[in-house]
């Protein structure tokens, strides 16, 4: 069972188990994603804004075909032709769609045609005027949506700041989304008064997600201070709006005398139709053609992911690090079978950087390259040394799994290159030690990660 803290009266508004909402990203979030997060307790939701009846009714069908859990579809009106918004909400209604989340403008008449006909309202907001406008609308929840996030944005304070204004309207549920992708991070909005989250990045980088890898891949990458916002990207949205990227060719202005001229090239495809220049279509899995100059959106929450793993991995390690936080917040002691799990994963990252080492030793000649590899292999093996010391004092078998991130790094071609992901991956550990290291009571256990710690320093030096 999970924390009775995650247990807010948000999730028994959903009917779903955790109040994580997947947030409704427009091409990223159907129905593998919605459903997926559904299934592991959070609450799926369809990213289907501006899109064909047809398809809406095709990923509908698709979900319940997944999942038997609520879900919701996202629709933004004031981005939406009145014709296809008129056909997407029949639709909608016709398919008996438990809830709808909304963005942008408030629009009253369609708040109470739906509440008229039983559907749950979420509508995500940037600011108090807008929550306020929406409360009277007769909404069921607000999405507190901070300019940490990523895509489209329409608020310019925090998350953090945000929040704690609109629950003081006291009213309905209010839910944080922005800058949110760990479990510290959701429990400081829970602290703040919001009964859930709405991660997008989060779940953007997930292999459900419908994104291009090649989005999803410099999202974990990225860092928060690399994210920008820009109304560079303008066609297929009929207002100004500034989106939450990462930098490419043009949001660096390249394509300046193309943009004053409102000039649109297409410069790809996907989903059977062309992409154009300064599209606000982010690459999803079939995007062909010039991926770099599409938009990469990103939250600031990006900082805060590492890997990309099934989303019911992602909900879970995102309820195992409330806990977590949770534990260290009310100093109660540690878990020795939650202790002996992480140990295990920093034995299995370990020994994948082990074992790399001596594969890529067998691709090379080069004499400095294998000292160098030399030297890492080394460092991996008595940091493994220390870790299945460490298991066998607490009384566990250490693991003799790697994962798949020897794999991931084979596949890299070019040594050098693997050699930097590998780098990206071993800082992954030493930052896993770094922010559990206070917390860890045995001071022998603290010795012996401490010298994992500097193993790793002295690499970063080679």
């Amino acid at each position: 069972m999970p924390h009775p803290a995650l247990h807010t009266p948000l999730v028994d508004l959903l009917g779903c188990d955790l109040p994580i909402i997947c947030a409704g990203m427009g091409g990223v979030a159907r129905h593998e994603l919605a459903a997926a997060v559904g299934n592991a307790g959070g609450f799926g939701c369809l990213g289907m804004v501006r899109e064909p009846v047809e398809l809406i009714r095709r990923e509908v069908e698709a979900y319940r075909a997944l999942s038997e859990r609520p879900f919701a579809v996202n629709l933004i009106p004031a981005a939406t032709p009145p014709e296809l918004l008129a056909a997407q909400v029949e639709a909608c209604l016709a398919l008996q769609v438990p809830a709808m989340a909304l963005f942008w403008d408030v629009q009253p008449a369609l708040v109470r045609r739906l509440k008229e006909a039983g559907v749950l309202v979420l509508h995500q907001v940037g600011r108090r005027s807008q929550a306020e406008a929406a409360l009277r609308a007769g909404v069921d929840v607000l999405i507190a949506q901070g300019v940490e996030a990523g895509g489209h944005v329409w608020g310019e304070v925090s998350t953090l700041a945000l929040v704690p204004e609109l629950v003081a309207l006291g009213e309905v549920p209010v839910v944080a989304c922005g800058g949110i992708a760990s479990g510290a991070a959701m429990v400081a909005a829970l602290a703040l008064g919001a009964q859930g989250v709405a991660c997008g990045s989060a779940f953007l980088a997930t292999r459900e997600s419908y994104a291009h890898d090649y989005h999803k891949q410099r999202l974990v990458e990225a860092t928060a201070d690399e994210t920008l916002l820009t109304e560079a990207f303008f066609r297929n949205w009929p207002m100004p709006a500034p989106v939450r990227v990462l930098p490419n060719a043009v949001t660096h202005g390249e394509y300046a005398e193309l943009h004053a001229r409102r000039e649109t090239p297409v410069i790809g495809k996907q989903d059977g139709g062309p992409i154009y220049l300064f599209s606000t279509d982010s690459p999803l899995r079939d995007a062909e053609g010039r991926l770099e100059d599409m938009p990469i959106y990103a939250g600031q929450s990006c900082a805060q992911l590492r890997d990309i793993p099934a989303a019911a991995q992602r909900v879970a390690q995102l309820v195992e690090e409330v806990e977590a936080c949770l534990v260290r917040l009310q100093g109660a002691p540690e878990d020795e079978t939650g202790l002996i799990d992480w140990l295990q994963q920093l034995m299995c990252a370990e020994r994948a950087g082990a074992r790399l080492m001596l594969d890529s030793a067998r691709q090379t000649d080069d004499p400095q390259l294998l000292r160098h590899l030399d030297e890492l292999h080394r460092g991996e093996a008595q940091s493994c040394r220390l870790l299945r010391a460490s298991l066998q004092r607490l009384g566990a078998e250490p693991s003799r799994e790697i994962g798949d991130f020897h794999a991931r790094a084979m596949a890299i071609d070019d040594l050098h290159e693997r050699l930097r992901f590998i780098a990206r991956g071993q800082r992954w550990v030493a930052r896993r030690i770094v922010e559990r290291l206070p917390h860890i009571r045995q001071a022998w256990l603290r010795k012996e990660l401490r010298a994992v710690l500097r193993l790793h320093r002295d690499e970063d030096a080679v």
